[in-house]
């Protein structure tokens, strides 16, 4: 019986011992041989969206959070990564008792959070936001039509992760000698002989900390923050509108002193090009896009409106044929459009997975293009027949026209 106890105690702790030693890559989502710059992505991403701001009253996000902030510190050190790679939780728990890890064991991962997007690592407290950045970016019709998934590429301010947005090489600061640490400064300006203004001014001289880096550092040159190039990716959804907007939070500059702004992408179309590959040489390349309709304009000899007896193949944007066709003796008269359905674009349901898509509809306009000339033969042949079909169904076609009809020459005049 004892023994039986002992197994469900066990049983019942094993859940909670493989959470404790939970796969730091697996956490992270990235594969054992990622590099440091997949290592800081994947960060990046799952601390917002673990951010206890952005759950609140959830447990199990803040865990999460935390979490995924220990394994970023762990990763994120080569000499840690390499203790951890080769000997587990275990190893690195035995390192860090052992004290050999310098200053970054035990960041607060609100610390570490503040690092990437400033604002005392938290989301809407008080803190100042920066301002939003502004993007645009061209994709093909087909992209909208099927849906695609680009990378870009931005640079922009980051917090330098050298000094982690303190400017010093090495956490040494000097009280300001101009503001004697206040932050604060009084200046005088004269309104008039004898008349002064004072006014409070922030210290120029050490940005109102009140203290000034000893020893700036290398990477940034003390100025807590430096440009660099990061990478993100766009998702262009099926049938999304021209124009979309898609929001990136927190991802404008950063700095120690705000919380970051957001990165916002407009999506529009870019020309129409034909394509290189052969799977790429498609008609809907040329389409032309109106929500959830497409156009096309398709061109008939006199022939073919006059007689019928063709058929086209239209290559759509993924590859599938649409045909157009009419039997022989169907007149198609200029300018008539064709509604086509459901070979339009798809139509957009933002965040809505539930049942098949639908589509609008394709509109096809004719177009026919008369000859510029007719041999002699042909001239008769057609003259011929022309007015034996007149003569036999009586039109006129200047009666039939509704217009007044001239008189002699000489009398009067015709309207113009």
């Amino acid at each position: 019986m004892h023994l039986f106890c002992t197994l469900t105690a066990l049983l019942c702790l094993l859940p909670l011992l493989v959470l404790c030693a939970e796969d730091y890559y697996k956490l992270l989502g990235i594969s054992k041989d990622a590099g440091d710059r997949q290592i800081k992505k994947a960060y990046r991403t799952l601390s917002k969206k673990y951010h206890p701001d952005k759950n609140p009253d959830d447990e199990t996000a803040h865990q999460k959070f935390v979490e995924i902030a220990e394994a970023y510190d762990v990763l994120s050190d080569p000499e840690v990564r390499k203790i951890y790679d080769q000997y587990g939780h275990e190893g690195v728990k035995q390192h860090q008792q052992g004290g050999q890890r310098g200053g970054h064991h035990g960041h607060d991962p609100f610390d570490l959070f503040s690092r990437f997007f400033g604002g005392g690592g938290h989301f809407g407290r008080g803190q100042r936001k920066g301002q939003n950045m502004e993007l645009r970016i061209n994709v093909s019709l087909k992209d909208f039509y099927m849906g695609a998934t680009h990378e870009f590429k931005v640079e922009k301010q980051q917090i330098c992760e050298a000094c982690e947005g303190s400017g010093s090489e090495d956490g040494q600061r000097d009280t300001c000698g101009k503001c004697h640490g206040q932050g604060m400064v009084i200046q005088k300006h004269m309104l008039a002989p004898g008349i002064f203004q004072q006014m409070q001014m922030q210290c120029d001289m050490c940005g109102g900390r009140g203290s000034t880096v000893k020893h700036k550092c290398k990477v940034c040159g003390g100025q807590r923050v430096k440009r660099a190039e990061e990478s993100f990716e766009l998702h262009v959804e099926k049938g999304m509108p021209k124009g979309a907007r898609v929001t990136y939070e927190n991802e404008g500059d950063e700095s120690p002193d705000w919380e970051a702004g957001d990165l916002v992408v407009h999506i529009f179309e870019k020309d129409p090009e034909l394509g290189k590959e052969d799977k790429d040489r498609t008609d809907g390349t040329f389409f032309r896009r109106k929500d959830q309709n497409l156009f096309w304009r398709e061109v008939l000899s006199l022939r073919e409106a006059w007689m019928g007896g063709w058929t086209r193949n239209l290559t759509h944007l993924d590859g599938h044929i649409v045909q157009l066709s009419r039997p022989r003796g169907s007149v198609v008269q200029p300018g008539t459009v064709e509604i086509v359905a459901d070979e339009g674009m798809p139509v957009w349901r933002h965040d809505t997975d539930s049942g098949a898509p639908e589509y609008g509809a394709l509109h096809v306009e004719y177009v026919v293009v008369l000859p510029d000339a007719m041999e002699k033969k042909m001239e008769g042949e057609f003259w011929e027949v022309w007015e034996k079909w007149r003569r036999k169904n009586g039109v006129d076609l200047l009666a039939d026209s509704g217009r007044p009809i001239p008189g002699p020459p000489g009398k009067g005049h015709d309207e113009l």
